[in-house]
Protein backbone atom coordinates (compact mmCIF):
# COMPACT_ATOMS: atom_id res chain seq x y z
CA UNK A 1 0.00 0.00 0.00
CA UNK A 2 2.96 2.60 0.49
CA UNK A 3 6.13 2.95 -0.73
CA UNK A 4 9.36 2.73 0.75
CA UNK A 5 9.12 6.74 1.44
CA UNK A 6 6.38 6.83 2.98
CA UNK A 7 3.93 7.71 0.23
CA UNK A 8 0.59 6.47 -0.69
CA UNK A 9 0.83 5.41 -4.55
CA UNK A 10 -2.32 6.93 -7.13
CA UNK A 11 -3.00 9.45 -4.18
CA UNK A 12 -2.31 12.73 -4.15
CA UNK A 13 -2.50 13.38 -0.06
CA UNK A 14 0.26 15.89 0.87
CA UNK A 15 1.10 14.45 4.23
CA UNK A 16 3.19 17.54 4.89
CA UNK A 17 0.57 19.87 4.55
CA UNK A 18 -2.29 17.85 6.69
CA UNK A 19 -2.26 15.93 10.28
CA UNK A 20 -1.47 12.21 10.26
CA UNK A 21 -4.67 12.28 11.44
CA UNK A 22 -6.31 13.74 8.56
CA UNK A 23 -4.24 11.41 6.45
CA UNK A 24 -4.85 8.22 7.76
CA UNK A 25 -8.86 9.05 6.88
CA UNK A 26 -8.53 9.82 3.42
CA UNK A 27 -6.71 6.57 2.91
CA UNK A 28 -8.39 3.65 5.33
CA UNK A 29 -11.60 2.99 5.19
CA UNK A 30 -13.82 3.91 8.02
CA UNK A 31 -14.65 0.05 8.05
CA UNK A 32 -11.77 -1.69 8.38
CA UNK A 33 -10.57 -3.21 11.76
CA UNK A 34 -8.93 -1.27 14.27
CA UNK A 35 -5.99 -3.05 14.56
CA UNK A 36 -5.49 -2.54 10.72
CA UNK A 37 -5.93 1.42 11.01
CA UNK A 38 -3.70 1.24 14.22
CA UNK A 39 -1.09 0.06 11.66
CA UNK A 40 -1.33 2.70 8.98
CA UNK A 41 -1.39 5.29 10.78
CA UNK A 42 1.96 3.82 12.69
CA UNK A 43 3.22 3.66 9.48
CA UNK A 44 2.24 6.96 8.29
CA UNK A 45 4.78 7.63 11.38
CA UNK A 46 7.58 5.31 10.36
CA UNK A 47 6.95 2.97 13.22
CA UNK A 48 4.95 -0.27 11.15
CA UNK A 49 5.00 -2.84 14.41
CA UNK A 50 7.51 -5.43 13.21
CA UNK A 51 5.70 -8.85 14.60
CA UNK A 52 8.53 -11.18 13.78
CA UNK A 53 10.99 -8.69 16.08
CA UNK A 54 8.00 -8.35 18.54
CA UNK A 55 7.42 -11.81 19.22
CA UNK A 56 9.59 -13.23 21.97
CA UNK A 57 11.55 -17.02 21.86
CA UNK A 58 11.21 -19.04 24.89
CA UNK A 59 14.54 -17.90 26.18
CA UNK A 60 13.75 -14.53 26.38
CA UNK A 61 10.62 -15.55 28.28
CA UNK A 62 12.34 -17.86 30.51
CA UNK A 63 14.72 -15.11 31.78
CA UNK A 64 12.10 -11.93 31.90
CA UNK A 65 10.35 -14.27 34.48
CA UNK A 66 7.06 -14.99 32.15
CA UNK A 67 5.28 -18.15 31.79
CA UNK A 68 7.51 -20.53 29.09
CA UNK A 69 7.88 -24.03 27.29
CA UNK A 70 10.68 -25.97 29.11
CA UNK A 71 10.88 -28.51 26.13
CA UNK A 72 11.65 -26.02 23.64
CA UNK A 73 14.59 -27.31 21.45
CA UNK A 74 16.23 -24.54 22.02
CA UNK A 75 16.56 -24.70 25.98
CA UNK A 76 16.43 -28.72 25.71
CA UNK A 77 19.65 -28.86 23.67
CA UNK A 78 21.40 -25.98 26.08
CA UNK A 79 20.13 -28.21 29.48
CA UNK A 80 22.10 -31.46 27.46
CA UNK A 81 25.05 -29.57 26.83
CA UNK A 82 24.96 -28.39 30.44
CA UNK A 83 24.53 -31.97 31.82
CA UNK A 84 27.47 -33.19 29.50
CA UNK A 85 29.55 -30.44 31.18
CA UNK A 86 28.49 -31.81 35.02
CA UNK A 87 28.91 -35.58 34.33
CA UNK A 88 32.31 -34.28 33.33
CA UNK A 89 33.07 -31.82 36.09
CA UNK A 90 31.73 -34.28 38.90
CA UNK A 91 33.98 -37.22 37.02
CA UNK A 92 36.93 -35.02 37.53
CA UNK A 93 39.75 -35.88 40.37
CA UNK A 94 41.19 -33.81 42.88
CA UNK A 95 44.50 -33.59 41.17
CA UNK A 96 42.87 -32.29 37.83
CA UNK A 97 42.93 -28.84 38.43
CA UNK A 98 43.28 -27.64 35.72
CA UNK A 99 40.66 -29.67 33.97
CA UNK A 100 38.10 -28.87 36.55
CA UNK A 101 39.36 -25.44 36.09
CA UNK A 102 38.56 -25.80 32.31
CA UNK A 103 35.42 -27.22 33.19
CA UNK A 104 34.23 -24.95 35.47
CA UNK A 105 34.92 -21.68 33.22
CA UNK A 106 32.82 -23.93 30.47
CA UNK A 107 29.96 -24.08 32.17
CA UNK A 108 30.31 -20.79 34.72
CA UNK A 109 31.64 -18.48 31.92
CA UNK A 110 30.12 -15.54 34.26
CA UNK A 111 32.17 -16.26 37.36
CA UNK A 112 35.27 -14.14 39.11
CA UNK A 113 38.58 -15.34 39.92
CA UNK A 114 38.87 -18.01 42.87
CA UNK A 115 35.40 -19.75 42.25
CA UNK A 116 35.82 -22.80 44.12
CA UNK A 117 34.04 -25.99 43.66
CA UNK A 118 33.37 -29.04 45.30
CA UNK A 119 31.96 -31.77 42.91
CA UNK A 120 29.27 -33.00 42.57
CA UNK A 121 27.65 -30.33 41.62
CA UNK A 122 24.25 -29.29 39.95
CA UNK A 123 22.84 -26.56 37.79
CA UNK A 124 20.54 -25.99 34.82
CA UNK A 125 22.53 -23.63 31.92
CA UNK A 126 25.30 -22.51 33.80
CA UNK A 127 25.69 -19.64 31.95
CA UNK A 128 22.57 -17.68 34.00
CA UNK A 129 24.68 -17.98 37.16
CA UNK A 130 26.71 -14.87 37.58
CA UNK A 131 29.37 -15.23 40.55
CA UNK A 132 32.15 -12.57 41.93
CA UNK A 133 35.42 -13.70 42.88
CA UNK A 134 36.45 -16.45 45.91
CA UNK A 135 33.01 -17.93 45.99
CA UNK A 136 33.15 -21.41 47.29
CA UNK A 137 30.60 -24.33 47.05
CA UNK A 138 30.90 -27.43 49.52
CA UNK A 139 29.96 -30.43 47.92
CA UNK A 140 26.60 -31.46 46.34
CA UNK A 141 25.02 -27.86 45.81
CA UNK A 142 22.33 -27.57 43.41
CA UNK A 143 21.52 -24.28 41.62
CA UNK A 144 18.63 -24.22 39.50
CA UNK A 145 19.60 -21.01 37.38
CA UNK A 146 16.43 -20.95 35.34
CA UNK A 147 16.67 -17.06 35.42
CA UNK A 148 19.38 -15.06 37.00
CA UNK A 149 21.50 -16.05 40.20
CA UNK A 150 23.60 -13.55 41.31
CA UNK A 151 26.57 -14.06 43.93
CA UNK A 152 28.62 -11.52 45.67
CA UNK A 153 32.31 -11.95 46.53
CA UNK A 154 33.78 -14.28 48.97
CA UNK A 155 30.45 -15.96 49.55
CA UNK A 156 30.09 -19.16 51.38
CA UNK A 157 27.94 -22.11 50.35
CA UNK A 158 27.85 -25.02 53.06
CA UNK A 159 27.30 -28.72 51.90
CA UNK A 160 23.99 -29.63 49.48
CA UNK A 161 22.70 -25.96 49.65
CA UNK A 162 19.85 -25.68 47.11
CA UNK A 163 19.53 -22.56 45.12
CA UNK A 164 15.67 -22.57 42.93
CA UNK A 165 14.88 -19.74 40.74
CA UNK A 166 12.51 -22.58 39.09
CA UNK A 167 8.98 -22.10 39.83
CA UNK A 168 5.64 -23.47 38.69
CA UNK A 169 2.07 -21.87 38.24
CA UNK A 170 -0.33 -22.15 41.35
CA UNK A 171 -3.52 -22.77 39.41
CA UNK A 172 -3.67 -26.52 38.17
CA UNK A 173 -4.96 -25.86 35.56
CA UNK A 174 -2.10 -23.38 34.41
CA UNK A 175 0.62 -26.69 35.52
CA UNK A 176 -1.03 -28.89 33.39
CA UNK A 177 0.33 -26.88 30.50
CA UNK A 178 2.96 -28.01 31.20
CA UNK A 179 4.30 -24.06 31.26
CA UNK A 180 6.99 -22.65 33.98
CA UNK A 181 8.47 -19.86 35.12
CA UNK A 182 11.30 -18.15 37.26
CA UNK A 183 12.21 -15.58 40.05
CA UNK A 184 15.78 -13.83 40.22
CA UNK A 185 17.56 -14.96 43.46
CA UNK A 186 20.26 -12.48 44.50
CA UNK A 187 23.12 -13.31 47.12
CA UNK A 188 25.14 -10.23 48.58
CA UNK A 189 28.88 -10.51 49.26
CA UNK A 190 30.32 -12.20 52.31
CA UNK A 191 27.08 -14.26 53.32
CA UNK A 192 27.76 -17.87 54.78
CA UNK A 193 24.83 -20.43 53.68
CA UNK A 194 24.78 -23.34 55.86
CA UNK A 195 24.50 -27.12 54.88
CA UNK A 196 21.15 -27.95 53.33
CA UNK A 197 19.65 -24.57 53.36
CA UNK A 198 16.98 -24.23 50.48
CA UNK A 199 16.33 -20.39 49.13
CA UNK A 200 13.23 -20.26 47.52
CA UNK A 201 12.78 -18.35 44.30
CA UNK A 202 12.70 -14.38 44.14
CA UNK A 203 14.65 -14.11 47.37
CA UNK A 204 17.45 -11.61 48.30
CA UNK A 205 20.04 -12.25 50.76
CA UNK A 206 22.00 -9.15 52.07
CA UNK A 207 25.66 -8.86 52.73
CA UNK A 208 27.55 -10.29 55.17
CA UNK A 209 24.17 -12.24 56.25
CA UNK A 210 24.41 -15.54 57.97
CA UNK A 211 22.04 -18.36 57.30
CA UNK A 212 21.90 -21.15 59.61
CA UNK A 213 21.76 -24.84 58.44
CA UNK A 214 18.80 -26.39 57.19
CA UNK A 215 16.90 -22.90 57.25
CA UNK A 216 14.12 -22.49 54.24
CA UNK A 217 14.57 -19.02 52.96
CA UNK A 218 11.32 -17.62 51.27
CA UNK A 219 11.61 -13.86 52.03
CA UNK A 220 14.13 -11.65 51.53
CA UNK A 221 17.05 -11.67 54.61
CA UNK A 222 18.74 -8.42 55.16
CA UNK A 223 22.36 -7.73 55.07
CA UNK A 224 24.75 -7.85 58.48
CA UNK A 225 21.99 -10.39 60.51
CA UNK A 226 22.16 -13.96 61.19
CA UNK A 227 18.84 -15.70 60.36
CA UNK A 228 17.53 -19.54 60.31
CA UNK A 229 14.88 -21.58 60.72
CA UNK A 230 11.77 -22.78 58.46
CA UNK A 231 10.31 -20.32 57.43
CA UNK A 232 13.91 -18.85 57.43
CA UNK A 233 13.68 -15.73 60.23
CA UNK A 234 16.02 -12.82 61.70
CA UNK A 235 17.66 -14.30 64.99
CA UNK A 236 19.39 -11.36 65.36
CA UNK A 237 21.82 -8.65 64.11
CA UNK A 238 25.43 -9.03 63.45
CA UNK A 239 26.98 -6.33 65.30
CA UNK A 240 30.62 -7.33 65.67
CA UNK A 241 31.49 -9.31 62.16
CA UNK A 242 34.63 -9.70 63.04
CA UNK A 243 34.01 -12.38 65.71
CA UNK A 244 33.86 -16.01 64.09
CA UNK A 245 31.54 -16.65 67.28
CA UNK A 246 28.82 -14.17 66.29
Amino acid sequence: MMNNCGKLPRCRISIARRSRQQAADQVVPAHWERRDRRNIMMCLQGALPNKKREMKSETEKMLAGELYDPLDKQLSDERLRTRLLIKRLNDTREDEAEARAALLKALIPNAGAGLWLQPPFYCDYGSNIIIGEKVFFNFNCVVLDVTYVTIGSRTLFGPNVQIYTATHPMDHRERASGLEYAKPIKIGEDVWIGGSVVICPGVAIGDRAVIGAASVVTKDIPSDVFAAGNPCKVVRPLKDNSNPNF
